[in-house]
Order: C-alpha cells, then sequence, then structure tokens
C-alpha cells in the first residue's frame, strides 16, 4: 500500500484507514511507539510496562525451573 502524507497545521500526518486500525487493535485512544532504522518507520502500540515487568519474571521463572532440561535438550 503505498501512501502519501497529509498536511496538518505545520506537521504532516499520515491517515491509517480504520479496517488496518482494527487490525492491529489501534484506536484515538491508544498510546503508539514510534522507532526508526535510520530508512524505515515503525509504528507500534505502545507496551504496557505493567504486562513487560510480569513477561520477565514469568521468563526468569521458567529459566530458574527449567533451564537445566532445556539446556540438556538443546545440546
Amino acid at each position: 500500500m503505498v501512501k502519501r502524507l497529509t498536511k496538518h497545521g505545520n506537521s504532516l500526518a499520515l491517515v491509517i484507514e480504520k479496517p488496518i486500525l482494527e487490525l492491529v487493535g489501534i484506536d484515538a485512544e491508544t498510546d503508539l511507539e514510534v522507532t526508526t532504522d535510520g530508512r524505515c518507520l515503525v509504528i507500534a502500540p505502545a507496551q504496557d510496562e505493567k504486562r513487560r515487568k510480569k513477561f520477565r519474571e514469568a521468563l526468569a521463572e521458567g529459566n530458574r525451573r527449567y533451564g537445566k532440561m532445556l539446556k540438556r535438550l538443546a545440546d
């Protein structure tokens, strides 16, 4: 899909159609994280820090409980 930026005051805006917004679960209230690799823009819903912390804790617990077994399986 090729898009053009739209003039919005002194800025430019990218209009994203409703089906795409629904597909990725974004609405007008969603905080977005914008990153770049120097050439491309990546726009994604901002990560919830509580959810990220909970995931890291679960990962650490899984590694603590099953790390040795998984290491043996990988070898």
